[in-house]
C-alpha cells in the first residue's frame, strides 16, 4: 500500500487560490478571452471606421428616442403619423448605415465582415433588428400593414434595438476595462 495523506473519500483537494491580480489561466474554460488581441486593438485604434461608429451609434440612439416619442404620440393621440413615419425612416437609414460601416469596421479589425467571435451575439441581435426594420419598410411601401400595425412594429424594432445597444455598451465597457484588469483590481476600479 502507498502511504497517502488521509482525506474523506470522493473529495478533491482544494485548488490553490491565484493572487487577486493574476491573469486568468487560459486553460480554464470559464476564463474569458480578451476582447481584442494586441494586433486587433491596434487595428481598431487605427481604423477610420472606429470614429464613424463612435459618431453614428449615439446619433442613432438619439433618433430612436425621439422617434419612439413620436410613435407613442401617434399611438396615444392618433396625430402625427407622417412625422412618426419620417422618424422611423430616418432611424432605419441610420441603422443601415451603421450596419454597413460596422461590418467594414469588423473586417478591418477582425478580418471578418460579420459574426467575429468577439461580437457574435451582438451581430446576431443586430440581424434581428435589421429584419424588423426591413419588414417595417416592406409593410409601409407595400401597403400591406395598417398605420397602427406599422407603429407597433417600429416599437418592437426599437425594443430589440435597445437590447442590442445595451449589448454594445457593455462590450465597450469591457474593452475599456480590459487593459486595466491586467494591472490589478485596485487600478480597474
Amino acid at each position: 500500500m502507498l502511504d497517502t495523506p488521509s482525506r474523506p473519500p470522493h473529495t478533491r483537494p482544494e485548488p490553490a487560490s491565484p493572487p487577486a491580480h493574476s491573469v486568468p489561466d487560459r486553460g480554464d474554460p470559464l476564463a474569458r478571452a480578451p476582447l481584442y488581441t494586441p494586433v486587433q486593438r491596434a487595428r481598431r485604434d487605427a481604423s477610420p471606421w472606429t470614429r464613424v461608429q463612435a459618431v453614428l451609434a449615439p446619433l442613432q440612439v438619439l433618433v430612436m428616442l425621439a422617434s419612439a416619442v413620436l410613435v407613442l404620440r401617434y399611438l396615444g393621440r392618433g396625430v402625427g403619423y407622417d412625422l412618426a413615419t419620417g422618424s422611423v425612416l430616418l432611424k432605419t437609414a441610420l441603422l443601415y448605415a451603421i450596419m454597413v460601416t460596422g461590418s467594414i469596421w469588423e473586417k478591418d479589425v477582425f478580418g471578418r465582415w460579420l459574426f467575429a467571435p468577439a461580437f457574435f451575439w451582438e451581430d446576431v441581435v443586430s440581424m434581428v433588428v435589421v429584419a424588423l426594420h426591413t419588414v417595417y419598410l416592406f409593410g409601409l411601401f407595400g401597403g400591406w400593414m395598417s398605420e397602427r400595425s406599422l407603429m407597433a412594429l417600429a416599437l418592437l424594432a426599437y425594443a430589440v434595438y435597445a437590447v442590442n445597444a445595451l449589448q454594445f455598451v457593455l462590450k465597450l465597457r469591457r474593452a475599456r476595462l480590459e487593459p486595466l484588469a491586467l494591472l490589478g483590481p485596485e487600478v480597474a476600479r
